[in-house]
């Protein structure tokens, strides 16, 4: 037996719902509905959908609040978040990923992009054939079996995005990587977000795997070029 994916949607806009609803249910998803931020994150925590399309805007508590309060319990379960709102400036998409969304997509929308992202993205989380030799150097363990990472015997909670990002990095090390070719690496060719994501994905794990964040030890910033992950064998 099949289980559907579940899709939890938070939008105050009725006739927006309903498309995507409509849309989503036709292509096999099950699909329940919130219009306001405070019940959308009670009843994402009573159903843990593998899914959230979140709409900016909302009454009672905006996605952006939503956002960071999931993303603030590193110990829960990384769904996927597709951001949607009017809002399409690159510095709001560049803050809602910050705040810890997967994607944004803007109004007026078409319903195929959407559900194309929507497929993406859950594709996406999906574990992926790797080499299944854990990565080793300096307390930090990159096991791509499980895909479990551990700081000095700690686990560091990590979605499957950040950890195949972490482990294509950590597996060519000392190499600098542009930030196309890891959109290319890691998105391949359902690629929906822009460079300047990749910005944030590193921020994300350098906050996770880094004793401080801002002068890394593993992930570094050649300027101009890209990121490479460091040995100190070299």
């Amino acid at each position: 037996m099949i289980l559907m994916k579940k899709i939890l949607m938070i939008e105050d806009d009725k006739d927006i719902t309903e498309l995507v609803r409509y849309n989503l249910e036709k292509d096999g998803y099950r699909v329940t509905a919130a219009e306001d931020g405070a019940t959308g994150l009670a009843q994402f925590r009573r159903s843990q959908p593998d899914l959230l399309i979140l709409d900016l805007m909302l009454p009672r508590m905006s996605g952006l609040e939503i956002c960071k309060e999931l993303r603030r319990d590193t110990q829960a379960p990384r769904v996927p978040i597709i951001m949607l709102t009017a809002r399409g400036e690159e510095a709001d998409r560049i803050v809602g990923l910050e705040m810890g969304a997967d994607d944004y997509i803007t109004k007026p929308f078409s319903p195929r992009e959407l559900m194309a992202r929507v497929r993406a993205l859950l594709r996406r989380g999906e574990p992926v054939a790797m080499d299944e030799v854990p990565i080793e150097m300096d307390g930090l363990t990159i096991d791509p079996a499980s895909y479990r990472v551990t700081r000095a015997g700690q686990r560091v909670m990590l979605s499957s995005l950040e950890f195949r990002l972490l482990h294509f990095l950590a597996s060519h090390p000392n190499k600098v990587f542009t930030r196309d070719r890891l959109l290319d690496a890691i998105w391949g060719t359902d690629r929906f977000v822009i460079p300047r994501s990749i910005d944030v994905y590193i921020r994300r794990l350098r906050e996770k795997i880094e004793e401080d964040s801002r002068k890394p030890e593993f992930l570094k910033t050649i300027r101009g070029a890209g990121y490479l992950f460091e040995t100190r064998a070299n």
